[in-house]
């Protein structure tokens, strides 16, 4: 039986619905039209915006979870804090849940989402269903793989709101168990992490038993590790890390393997006490800091306001020009190079770019091409089907140099993807030329999308807004 999550589930998410539309209708017609929120997981600059946005704020609930079915219908506001909460009581997860509390369903399926499932499960608009978007034109329409909206359902991943808001999404669930038993294997070469990380990726399972989840860290070219995690019922003792303890740092080693266990729930918000290992930048990992901070403000989204302000007054600038130091470049970025192209990649970064650690997570789509072609499945992030990838993801700033352009580092990193047959995620700073950016990002079939769903343009194009910074 489906299990509304309030006896009036989708009476109060049409509400929320016609909140939206009147918000629409209130927005003058020479204005862009953005959604009207406070918080963001982007990265990149964006001009701000005179006119009033649209009102999502009806729409951050579950709506409805039916275990059986092992689905659940989503407003696109819904953080997944919010979501996992809804189905772990059921056993369930969703096939990927981005790492920080609070990325929202809607912002993962446009702006794309990765964990360490998506080895198996791929990305997170690959388990959606069906869902409702608020297109351009102000007409709130359904689309699903193979009804007359399936372009706009696979044009919509990497789209980031140009082409529509997701109003409500039915997504797929899978079955989890209590706990998450760990294995960090070190690794003293990137070429060996890199062969096992791609067998492992094959065979589902390492040394004799099966992985259930897998990423990675690389401290240094001599020093990183696979994370292989396995779904267990068995009860047991479990690490915390929600306190004094870093959970990036337990996975550090010797040599061999290092065991551990956390709950199903730990498991899933592991990195986002401390940001991954950004919350050092604001001395939270220091424990005599650490001691006395909050623990209500040890999490993401509080470590993102604290980068907010300094964007905002230029904090850290001001430190380093009292120092005698230029400005620092923020190179916060997440990347996909083929899996044979990982040790090539890390090795060029750990030369060129003075940033680290750096997350790893393989992904495969779950969308094969049809047989005998190479059709990609989503345009706008077109990861060929049948093949392995690895996520790279590093977030921190560098040291600018006097006469080079700006953002050379970034830079420096897209043509590095670029030409390793990668792509890069469009939630931070991009530099491309606009004749690059169509060659990667959907060009004609993008342009086309743009028109039938958005024939008025009240929304920013997506070269505008993820290079020009609109």
């Amino acid at each position: 039986m489906a299990v509304s999550l309030n006896e009036s589930g989708f009476a109060a998410h049409q509400a929320g619905v016609d909140r939206l539309l009147a918000s629409y209708r209130a927005i003058p017609a020479d204005a862009d039209v953005r959604l009207a929120k406070k918080t963001s997981n982007l990265f990149r600059a964006r001009a701000k915006n005179p006119a009033p946005g649209l009102d999502v704020s009806g729409l951050a609930k579950v709506i409805q979870v039916d275990p059986e079915a092992e689905t659940a219908d989503v407003a696109g506001m819904t953080t997944y804090e919010d979501l996992v909460a809804a189905t772990l009581p059921y056993g369930l997860a969703p096939l990927v849940v981005p790492q920080l509390k609070t990325i929202t369903l809607g912002g993962a399926v446009t702006g794309l989402g990765i964990e360490s499932t998506s080895f198996r499960n791929g990305l997170p608009h690959e388990s959606v269903l069906e869902m409702d978007v608020l297109t351009g034109a102000g007409e709130i329409i359904t689309a699903t793989p193979d009804n007359e909206h399936a372009e706009l359902f696979r044009g919509f991943p990497n789209s980031y709101g140009t082409l529509g808001y997701s109003v409500r999404l039915k997504i797929e669930l899978e079955s989890v168990q209590p706990f998450v038993a760990l294995r960090h294997v070190r690794f003293h070469d990137l070429r060996e992490l890199e062969s096992v990380l791609a067998r492992i990726v094959t065979e589902k399972s390492y040394d004799g038993e099966p992985v259930d989840y897998l990423d990675g860290v690389v401290f240094t070219a001599e020093e990183s590790y696979l994370t292989l995690g396995r779904r267990t019922d068995t009860p047991g003792p479990v690490s915390d890390y929600t306190g004094m303890d870093i959970y990036y740092r337990s996975i550090q080693h010797e040599s061999g393997i290092k065991t551990d266990r956390l709950t199903i729930h730990d498991y899933l918000w592991r990195w986002d006490t401390d940001w991954f290992w950004c919350s050092r930048a604001f001395g939270a990992q220091n424990p005599r800091i650490r001691k006395f901070w909050p623990k209500r403000y040890r999490r993401s989204s509080f470590y993102w306001k604290l980068v907010a302000l300094d964007h905002k007054y230029r904090i850290g600038d001001k430190m380093e020009a009292r120092q005698g130091n230029p400005p620092r470049e923020r190179v916060v970025q997440d990347i996909e190079v083929p899996v044979e192209r990982t040790a090539d990649f890390v090795d060029w970064f750990l030369r060129d770019i003075p940033i680290e650690p750096i997350w790893l997570c393989p992904l495969r789509l779950r969308d094969a091409a049809p047989e005998g072609t190479t059709e990609r499945p989503w345009p706008l992030y077109p990861l060929q089907p049948n093949r392995t990838y690895v996520n790279a993801g590093f977030w921190s700033a560098v040291p600018t140099v006097p006469g080079q352009p700006e953002g050379a580092a970034n830079r420096a990193i897209e043509h590095k993807v670029t030409e390793f047959d990668g792509h890069k995620s469009l939630y931070s700073d991009a530099f491309y030329d606009q004749e690059e950016f169509a060659a990667l990002y959907g060009g004609e079939h993008y342009t086309e999308l743009k028109k039938r769903y958005d024939p008025d343009q009240r929304l920013l194009d997506l070269y505008s807004k993820a290079v020009q910074r609109k």
